[in-house]
C-alpha cells in the first residue's frame, strides 16, 4: 500500500538512517541525492551497502532517492540499492513518464541479474521539478506497472524559474507552484495512483505541519513527505481515516446496497449518489490497505 509518511534521511548519516527506522513511519527514503554533498556520494552508496536492513525495515518501508537519471551517479545508485532489497525508488526530476519507462528498464535488467522479480521494485518519481516537467503531467495517465504513486516539489522548480521564494508573505504558495501541486493531484487521479504531499519545511512547527497536512488531505493526498522524525506521527495521525469517518462511509456503502438500482438517495437529510459512493469506497479500501501495514 502507499504509505501515509515517507521521510527523508541523508544517505551519508547512517546514525539518522537507524533513527528514521525508529520514528514510526511507513517508508524510509534514503536520500542519496539534494541531502548529499557530491564529493560524500560516493561515502553515502558505501554507507547505504553496508546498511543492515532486515530488522530495520520490518516495520518500515525502505525507498531510495537516487541521482537524476542523465547523471553517471544515478546507475551508481541503482547498484548499490538493489541489494538491499527496498521496496522501491524515489526518481528526482522526472520530465515525462518516459523517464519512468528508462528506469523501469534498468531496473529490470538489475533485478533480472539478482534473482529478483523483475517489476517487484516500484517508483515514486518527483514531477513538478523542472519547468518541461510541468507540461508533461498528463503523460502520467498512459500507466505504468511500477508507479507507486506521483509526488511533487516546488524549491528545485522555484530555482528552475529564478523565483526568490516560492511563497508569499504569509507562507502560502504563489500562483505557480499551487498549480504545480494541483496538477500532480489530477496527474495521480488520471493515472490510478496515490498522490503524496510535499514536504512542510519548518520541521519545528508543529501546528503549522497539521494544517498543511489536513490541506493536502482534505484535498485529495494520500501521504506526505517528511524532512524530520518529529514530523511522522502528525503525519500518520491525519493521514489515517477516522472512526466517524469510516462508519459514515460504511453507512454510505450500506445504504446503496440497499437499494439496488438506484442512482441516488438521501441519507441523513443529504442527497447522495455516485461520486459519493465512490468516495466512500474509496476511504474504505484506504483503510483495509492500512490494515494491511
Amino acid at each position: 500500500m502507499t504509505p501515509r509518511s515517507w521521510l527523508f534521511v541523508p544517505g551519508d548519516r547512517p546514525d539518522r538512517i537507524s533513527k528514521a527506522f525508529a520514528s514510526g513511519t511507513d517508508a524510509v527514503i534514503v536520500d542519496l541525492e539534494d541531502a548529499v554533498l557530491p564529493q560524500n556520494k560516493p561515502q553515502a552508496r558505501a554507507e547505504l551497502a553496508a546498511l543492515n536492513c532486515t530488522p530495520l525495515s520490518a516495520s518500515s518501508q525502505l525507498w531510495v532517492r537516487i541521482n537524476p537519471l542523465d547523471t553517471p551517479d544515478a546507475q551508481l545508485d541503482l547498484s548499490a540499492a538493489l541489494p538491499k532489497g527496498p521496496t522501491g525508488v524515489v526518481l528526482p526530476k522526472a520530465q515525462s513518464v518516459a523517464a519512468i519507462v528508462e528506469l523501469g528498464q534498468r531496473l529490470s535488467k538489475l533485478e533480472n541479474a539478482a534473482g529478483r522479480a523483475v517489476g517487484e521494485i516500484k517508483i515514486l518519481p518527483i514531477v513538478t521539478e523542472t519547468p518541461q516537467a510541468i507540461f508533461a503531467l498528463g503523460s502520467y495517465a498512459d500507466g505504468n506497472p511500477r508507479l507507486a504513486g506521483l509526488t511533487w516539489g516546488a524549491e528545485d522548480l522555484s530555482a528552475a524559474v529564478g523565483a526568490t521564494t516560492a511563497r508569499d508573505e504569509r507562507g502560502a504558495f504563489t500562483p505557480l507552484y499551487e498549480l504545480a501541486r494541483s496538477l500532480c493531484l489530477a496527474a495521480a487521479a488520471a493515472a490510478s495512483v496515490a498522490p503524496v504531499e510535499t514536504i512542510y519545511p519548518a520541521y519545528q512547527d508543529s501546528q503549522g505541519l497539521r494544517t498543511y497536512a489536513q490541506k493536502g488531505r482534505r484535498d485529495g493526498f494520500q501521504g506526505m513527505l517528511a524532512i524530520h522524525p518529529t514530523q511522522v506521527p502528525v503525519i500518520n495521525e491525519v493521514f489515517t481515516p477516522t472512526a466517524d469517518e469510516i462508519a459514515y462511509s460504511e453507512r454510505v456503502v450500506a445504504a446503496f446496497e440497499s437499494n439496488p438500482g438506484r442512482g441516488a438517495l438521501a441519507l441523513d437529510g443529504k442527497m447522495l449518489d455516485a461520486p459519493h459512493l465512490k468516495q466512500a469506497k474509496r476511504l474504505l479500501a484506504w483503510r483495509d490497505r492500512l490494515k494491511l501495514c
